[in-house]
C-alpha cells in the first residue's frame, strides 16, 4: 500500500507497513467489486477492510452471529446479505 493510501486506510497496514492486499478483476457481476466501486466514488478511497469480523469470538459465520456482534459493539454499520444496517447518530444532550 503506497503511504498516500496508508494514510487514508491506517487500519489496514500490519504494523511493519506490510499487508495481504487482494485486488478484483472487472468482473460486472462482481457485488463485492461493486461494493468498492460505491465505497470508492462516495469517500475517494477505492479500499475495503476485510478483517476477522468477531470479537473475543470465534470468526462470525451467520447473519444472526453478524448482528449479535453488531448490537453487541460500537461498529457504525454492518452489511448482512444485501441489507444495510447502520446505528443513528446519538444526539447531545442540550
Amino acid at each position: 500500500m503506497t503511504s498516500t493510501r496508508r494514510s487514508e486506510c491506517p487500519a489496514g497496514p500490519n504494523e511493519n507497513g506490510t499487508g495481504r492486499l487482494q485486488t478484483l478483476g472487472k468482473d460486472p457481476n462482481s457485488a463485492y467489486l461493486k461494493l468498492i466501486s460505491t465505497f470508492a466514488e462516495k469517500t475517494g478511497t477505492p479500499v475495503v477492510l476485510n478483517t476477522s469480523f468477531n470479537e473475543n469470538e470465534p470468526i462470525v459465520e451467520s447473519p444472526e452471529q453478524a448482528l449479535d456482534c453488531f448490537f453487541r459493539t460500537a461498529m457504525d454499520a454492518v452489511v448482512v446479505e444485501n441489507t444495510l444496517v447502520q446505528r443513528q447518530p446519538v444526539e447531545a444532550a442540550a
